[in-house]
């Protein structure tokens, strides 16, 4: 029996969430290998290489595989399936982009989002919004799994395994890439930041978030919004923190005029340090908070941007 993992990285740099990915990995028992497929990636394979647990690293360098076309990764997985009981991968977007495919293409159930392992067939992951932990057993041959990778803990290092170059090049002519648009911040990406700082509804209007900018600046954090927020129009949607939106689990989460919605606190629960700012004392958001603060957040924000 041997397990799958395919690295997570934007052709360029690796991602955090593949050595957590690993990690889960790992608590099945079995050998890792760990497939990277992108273009120019020999420096993201020797990261990939060195991380604990990892038995042998498998590329792909190619341009089929630059811009990680559901299409091209499934088939690409598929060639090599046979070799393998477990493939996972992270619940991202271009995880969720291929997986499901997989699972498709070999006619299995794919077990989604996963945020412990029981055994190697057995797992838990949240359901209702995060409300509800479902524990899951896979009857399957082979499982097709997605990790939450916010839920595990980044690994260790190790002497670097051996790194082999695939042959198999799958160009399956179903889509082509067109552009990506994304958003150039110099913030730490929100899904890895050790600290993110939020505004909700009660930020009243967009300019308004430019309160968070200063206390974000100091504290070396990214900025996320609720969705009320979002649909407000207040900020746009790549800074949606919850359950539609990007699942975070920093080390210091600050919630600032947000009342704690189920969807929202499905996607940030899991940070280590919850602080909450609300004027309301019966927000939800101080049930799960760390530290709440009751407060008019047009009068805090500055004082503790001061105080930094």
């Amino acid at each position: 029996m041997k397990t799958l993992v395919i690295a997570e990285h934007d052709n360029g740099a690796l991602k955090p969430e593949t050595s957590k990915t690993i990690n889960a990995a790992s608590k099945l028992g079995f050998d890792i290998d760990v497939l990277i497929a992108g273009l120019n990636i020999g420096a993201m394979s020797e990261q990939v290489a060195g991380i604990e647990g990892v038995t042998t690293v498998l590329t792909a360098d190619n341009a089929l595989y630059q811009h990680q076309l559901a299409e091209n990764m499934a088939e690409l997985v598929l060639a090599i399936a046979d070799n393998y009981t477990h493939i996972v991968a992270s619940a991202t977007t271009t995880g969720k982009n291929f997986m499901p495919r997989v699972a498709a293409l070999l006619d299995v159930a794919q077990v989604s989002e996963i945020i412990e392992v029981i055994d190697s067939d057995t797992f838990k992951r949240p359901i209702y919004a995060g409300n509800a932990i479902a524990t899951v057993k896979s009857l399957d041959s082979k499982k097709v799994i997605t990790v939450r990778a916010s839920s595990f803990d980044l690994q260790s290092q190790q002497s670097p395994a051996s790194i082999n170059a695939l042959d198999t090049l799958s160009d399956t002519q179903l889509s082509d890439f067109v552009s990506v648009e994304q958003t150039e911040s110099e913030r730490p990406e929100l899904t890895a930041a050790e600290v993110v700082i939020s505004g909700g509804r009660g930020m009243q209007n967009g300019e308004n978030f430019t309160l968070l900018n200063g206390i974000a600046d100091k504290l070396g954090a990214a900025i996320g919004a609720s969705r009320a927020a979002v649909d407000a129009g207040f900020v746009p949607n790549d800074m949606q923190v919850g359950q539609t939106g990007k699942i975070v689990a920093p080390n210091l989460y600050i919630a600032v005029g947000i009342s704690g919605a189920i969807q929202h606190l499905a996607g940030m629960k899991d940070s280590k340090v919850i602080v909450a700012i609300n004027k309301d004392p019966d927000a939800p958001i101080f049930q799960v908070a760390d530290y709440g603060l009751v407060a008019d957040l047009f009068e805090v924000l500055p004082q503790l941007e001061n105080a930094l």
